[in-house]
């Protein structure tokens, strides 16, 4: 595993905007699955309401955490920072990202706000990784659909309607994100 100059930095940046506690409690969730997939520390966790944006430039591997609300539309912390997006040098670093949605009460805008995430990181030079497939949701359209229309731009989450699907998407989406970030832990050397 590379550590970052900053021995007390992990290698990884998770940063999320929750105002409901559900998008909070997904990025605790990833953090702790990866944590313990090292046996060791790999995940700075960052609420973007208290953190500021900048400190993303200091991890090569992030992870970004957006729910979608109402008609896709931002969640506030992050609507709040967006502009500010366009001022950092993402090249170089490698992005994977997961949204929240409602399929059932908003399926014309299922996760619009993690598409409009991923677009905003690719403009900024990131090379982003963690794509998941779509069998399992039904909903009419999306933002955060790749051009295959077969996957989502990163990890997809409906708390709202699939609670009991959440930690195994998480647990997989980890193992999934742990190879395209080529990290290794112990357990794959053995």
């Amino acid at each position: 595993m590379n550590r970052p100059a900053n021995r007390d930095q992990a290698p990884i940046g998770l940063f999320y905007g929750s105002s409901t506690c559900y998008t909070e409690i997904v990025s605790e969730k990833i953090a702790d699955e990866l944590n313990t997939a090292f046996g060791d520390t790999v995940v700075d966790i960052y609420n973007v309401a208290e953190e500021p944006i900048t400190t993303m430039e200091a991890y090569d591997l992030l992870i970004l955490g957006i729910p979608t609300w109402d008609y896709g539309e931002l969640q506030e912390d992050w609507e709040n920072i967006w502009d500010d997006i366009d001022t950092l040098d993402l090249s170089g670093k490698t992005v994977a990202l997961f949204g929240l949605g409602d399929q059932e009460g908003y399926p014309e805008w299922f996760l619009d706000a993690l598409g409009y995430l991923w677009a905003k990181v690719c403009n900024q030079g990131a090379k982003t990784v963690g794509y998941w497939p779509v069998t399992g949701f039904e909903f009419n359209e999306s933002k955060a659909l790749t051009s295959d229309q077969q996957h989502f731009v990163g990890l997809a989450i409906d708390d709202e309607n699939q609670f009991d699907l959440t930690d195994q998407r998480i647990t997989l989406w980890c193992k999934q994100i742990l190879r395209e970030f080529e990290l290794n832990t112990d357990t794959d050397q053995h």
